[in-house]
């Protein structure tokens, strides 16, 4: 079986990072005017084609993860772009999403991200078990449809940490932090079965002076 390359791009700085509220895909309202001087910066340096040769451009359904892809595309040949809502940042439900976060924090507490990954994080929202299960069917189903190619996936930070936690047989919650960087590049490569080879983590070489 061919090599598959996931190019993992976490999106631009968001509004809501900027405004401090849980960005569902309810409520997400996109990139900030940094997030998007980040992906310009990365779409610039893929245009110079020496990295990799895309065959798959795929994005969340969230509109910050969108708008990151639209800026890339151009830089990877203008791919058509797939959106697929498994690669979607963790749900919070209608409750929650596009709550203030200091307001969720006062609310229901910190959220514990190394506990019970069964345990209700949001209210009405999806566990970390419903997220990681639901990262890896992405990741499983984007391999499968892309055998031997090399997709670039406009995703989230979370959805990153769940990547890296399948692909490293490593546990559900706790053990480890992953700390990534907006516009970032992050690289898997499938070899077959359940083997995989880490290429890099949170590449932001083109971030310098942005």
């Amino acid at each position: 079986m061919s090599d598959t390359r996931v190019v993992l791009v976490r999106h631009g700085q968001s509004r809501a990072n900027v405004e401090r509220f849980i960005a569902g895909p309810r409520s997400c309202t996109g990139l900030s005017d940094l997030g998007r001087r980040q992906v310009e910066s990365l779409r610039d340096r893929l245009a110079r084609g020496t990295e990799f040769g895309a065959t798959a451009l795929v994005s969340s359904g969230f509109p910050r993860a969108l708008e990151t892809a639209r800026i890339l595309a151009p830089a990877l040949g203008s791919l058509p772009l797939v959106t697929d809502i498994g690669w979607g940042e963790h749900d919070p439900g209608p409750d929650c999403d596009g709550m203030m976060y200091d307001e969720f924090v006062h609310r229901y507490g910190a959220p514990d991200w190394d506990g019970d990954p069964h345990a209700t994080t949001y209210p009405g929202g999806e566990t970390v078990a419903d997220f990681h299960e639901r990262v890896e069917s992405a990741l499983k189903r984007t391999v499968r449809e892309n055998v031997g190619g090399t997709v670039v996936v406009s995703c989230h930070g979370g959805v990153i940490d769940r990547v890296l936690r399948t692909v490293l047989h490593g546990p559900t919650t706790g053990r480890f932090e992953l700390h990534t960087l907006h516009a970032s590049i992050t690289e898997v490569v499938h070899v077959g079965g359940s083997k995989w080879r880490l290429v890099r983590y949170n590449d932001a070489s083109h971030l310098v002076g942005v």
